[in-house]
């Protein structure tokens, strides 16, 4: 196994879809049930390391961490929640002689670990806190299981809807075959000079293909920076894609007014329910990729957009469809929301209760 920041101990084969020891454990340490591993390995979770209590019954873990075992006299749930606090950033920090090693590790030696302080209540007191943090914990858990199986379900009404025609529609629907650029108006937009300062820092949210789901922009743009650009502005319902990047073919509603750059294409269908076309092409993304995009290489264009050819219900079935579709998805927004505020509480627990 080994120490996620993330996730605490994993198997190594879920990480690299392989077992890295082979056929030699000479750099391996046996860990046991209730002890505790240090991975001081710098991560974006995690920039000083993190430190979790193994829960199965032993495992076979990288020598480079540091292992150890608590008092019997502490509840060690509690002190594995304690040494991976925020809170104890301050102190890892100072430990840190120079920079990250070449194999990634921060310069915390075992003994400079064990120099931690702990502020330490009675045995009842720590089992309490932590007992009711793992509830939390669990709870958060299983919300996240659910909006994946909402989300897996969801997959799973829109692949029969689009490409079985066999749900919601009656006997009599009428289907047709239809090419987008016959049925849409297309317009991307640009960016301004990143240079010009006075291009930027206004009130008009600048969309970039990364945000196409946010509420809100991390770049506004002023009155002078979309006039003396090809930055387009679209409104708040406008069908948005992702042409470019890591984000290429994620489809959604804009939830602002605001601009776009060209990694972004506004479509505005005449004839087709537009929410109906968001869940057609958030369904038939994978095929467009694949087929486009060799290798997950290139960008997709307006070009390949319009050229998209599907089959299309008549109106009554497009908004049984989205009806339904909607709820799901309002199922989903809902248990979203429920846990942000579940992580928000438990962060902070975590700050409240720990010194």
């Amino acid at each position: 196994m080994m120490l996620s920041a993330g996730n605490g101990f994993i198997m190594q084969s879920d990480k690299y879809s392989r077992d890295n020891a082979g056929q030699s454990l000479k750099k391996y340490t046996l860990l046991k049930k209730g002890e505790l591993a240090y991975n001081h390995g710098a991560s974006k979770a995690k920039q000083f390391g993190c430190c979790y209590e193994l829960r199965e019954e032993e495992a076979r873990i990288p020598y480079v961490y540091h292992c150890f075992k608590v008092q019997d006299t502490e509840y060690t749930p509690y002190v594995a929640l304690e040494l991976n606090n925020t809170k104890m950033d301050k102190q890892l920090k100072r430990l840190v002689s120079s920079s990250v090693r070449m194999d990634g590790l921060l310069n915390i030696s075992y003994d400079e670990y064990m120099s931690v302080v702990v502020y330490l209540p009675a045995y009842a007191e720590q089992k309490h806190i932590a007992d009711f943090l793992e509830k939390l914990d669990m709870r958060i858990a299983k919300q996240e299981q659910l909006i994946e199986s909402l989300k897996k379900y969801k997959r799973g009404v829109m692949r029969v809807i689009f490409r079985d025609k066999a749900i919601l529609f009656a006997k009599t629907a009428k289907w047709k075959s239809v090419r987008l650029g016959d049925e849409c108006a297309f317009f991307s937009g640009g960016t301004p000079k990143s240079t010009d300062s006075s291009f930027y820092g206004g009130s008009i949210p600048f969309i970039r293909s990364g945000e196409i789901h946010n509420e809100k922009t991390e770049l506004f743009l002023t009155k002078e920076g979309l006039k003396c650009s090809s930055a387009k502005m679209i409104s708040k319902g406008d069908l948005i894609v992702a042409l470019y990047g890591a984000t290429s073919g994620e489809v959604d509603i804009s939830k602002i007014d605001g601009a776009i750059n060209q990694a972004i294409l506004c479509i505005r269908p005449t004839q087709i329910n537009r929410t109906f076309l968001k869940y057609l092409l958030e369904d038939r993304k994978d095929d467009i990729l694949n087929t486009y995009l060799q290798g997950g290489q290139g960008n997709l264009s307006a070009e390949i957009i319009k050229n998209l050819v599907f089959d299309v219900p008549d109106d009554q079935s497009q908004l049984k469809a989205v009806d339904f579709l909607s709820l799901i998805d309002e199922r989903i927004n809902s248990s979203l929301k429920y846990i942000e505020a579940l992580t928000e509480l438990y962060s902070g627990f975590m700050q409240q209760l720990f010194i």
